[in-house]
C-alpha cells in the first residue's frame, strides 16, 4: 500500500503540474491576442485572466464528467473556489506586500460567488447535476459577470501597439496549450481516483482536500506577479473571478456536456461550508482599506478551519 500511495500520488501530482504549467502558457497567449483593449483591469482579471487560470479547473470537470467522476468535478470546483478566496487570497500580501482593496468591487463578486455556491447546493441536493443545472450555472456564470462588470468605473488599459501582438501567430499555442492542459486533467484524475481508493477516502475529499491546491496554483502565480508589478486590480480580479467561475461555469460546464452523479449530503455540506467560509473571507476585506499581512494571516485561518471541519466529517 505504501508503494501504490506514493504512486498514484507523483501521477496526480504530475498531472497538476503538467496542467498548471500549460495553463500559464496558454495565458500568456490568449492574453496578446486581446492585447489593445480598453478594459479596466479589475475587468480583465474576472474575465480573461481569470478564465485563463481557471483551465485547470474547467479541463477537469470536463474530463471528471465524460469519465463518470462527479465527485471529482464537485470536489475540485468548489474546493478551488474556497481555496481561491481564502489560502490564495491570504498569501498573496505575503508574498507581494501589501496593497490597497477596492472594497465595493470585492463584496459584490464575493456576493455573488456565495450565492452560486448556495444554488449549487440546491441543485445537488438531488444527487446529481443535469444538463438543465450545468446550463444554469453556466448562465449564471454569464449573467454574475455582466452584472459585476456593468457597474466598473470606465477607466481603461492605457493604448498599446496592436500590431504584432494581436494577431492569429498566438492562435496556434493558445490551442495547443489547452491540449496539454486536458491530458493533463486526464493523467491528474486517473490519479486521484487511484489514491483515493488506495487510501479508502471519499473522491470528493480528495479532489477538495488535495486537488483544488495543485489547479489553484496559476492563480498565485499570476496574482503574485501581477501585485509585484503594480497590478492589485488585477490580482483580485483574477482570483475572485476564478472562484466565481469555480463555483459556476467550472461546476457547471462538465455536467452540461454529460449529466453527473455527485454525492448528494457530502456535496450540499462542503458547498455551503465553502460559502460561509468566503462570505467570512469577503466581510475581512469589505472592511479593510488595505489588505496586509493581518488579513492574510485570518484568510489562511479560515482556510485551515474548512480544512479541519471537512477532515471531521470523514
Amino acid at each position: 500500500m505504501p508503494f501504490e500511495i506514493v504512486l498514484w500520488t507523483a501521477v496526480m501530482a504530475t498531472g497538476f503540474l503538467v496542467t498548471v504549467y500549460a495553463s500559464r502558457y496558454s495565458v500568456e497567449h490568449v492574453t496578446k491576442l486581446a492585447s489593445g483593449t480598453r478594459i479596466p483591469p479589475f475587468i480583465v482579471g474576472i474575465t480573461l485572466v481569470a478564465i485563463g487560470t481557471d483551465l485547470p479547473e474547467i479541463a477537469n470537470s470536463i474530463v471528471a464528467s465524460v469519465m463518470g467522476r462527479g465527485d471529482v468535478n464537485v470536489g475540485d470546483s468548489i474546493g478551488s473556489a474556497t481555496v481561491q478566496s481564502t489560502l490564495i487570497l491570504g498569501l498573496l500580501p505575503l508574498i507581494a506586500g501589501s496593497f490597497p482593496i477596492a472594497k465595493g468591487r470585492v463584496a459584490k463578486i464575493g456576493a455573488a460567488t456565495v450565492g452560486a455556491l448556495l444554488l449549487g447546493a440546491a441543485l445537488m441536493a438531488d444527487g446529481e447535476l443535469s444538463r438543465l443545472d450545468g446550463a444554469v450555472l453556466v448562465g449564471g456564470w454569464i449573467l454574475g459577470t455582466v452584472v459585476v462588470a456593468r457597474d466598473m468605473p470606465k477607466e481603461a488599459l492605457p493604448d498599446r501597439k496592436a500590431s504584432g501582438e494581436r494577431n492569429l501567430k498566438h492562435l496556434w499555442p493558445t490551442i495547443g496549450g489547452l491540449l496539454v492542459v486536458g491530458l493533463g486533467a486526464i493523467t491528474a484524475i486517473q490519479g486521484l481516483t487511484r489514491l483515493a481508493e488506495v487510501l479508502e477516502f471519499p473522491e470528493y475529499l480528495v479532489a477538495f482536500l488535495l486537488a483544488s491546491v495543485g489547479t489553484s496554483l496559476p492563480e498565485l502565480t499570476v496574482s503574485v506577479t501581477a501585485v509585484r508589478r503594480g497590478q492589485s486590480d488585477l490580482a483580485m480580479g483574477n482570483i475572485l473571478g476564478a472562484s466565481f467561475i469555480d463555483s459556476t461555469l467550472s461546476l457547471g460546464v462538465g455536467p452540461l456536456l454529460v449529466p453527473i452523479a455527485v454525492t448528494a449530503d457530502i456535496a450540499v455540506t462542503g458547498s455551503i461550508i465553502a460559502a460561509a467560509a468566503i462570505g467570512f473571507a469577503m466581510l475581512i476585506l469589505s472592511v479593510k482599506k488595505r489588505h496586509d499581512w493581518l488579513s492574510g494571516v485570518t484568510l489562511i485561518g479560515v482556510f485551515l478551519l474548512v480544512y479541519a471541519l471537512l477532515l471531521s466529517l470523514m
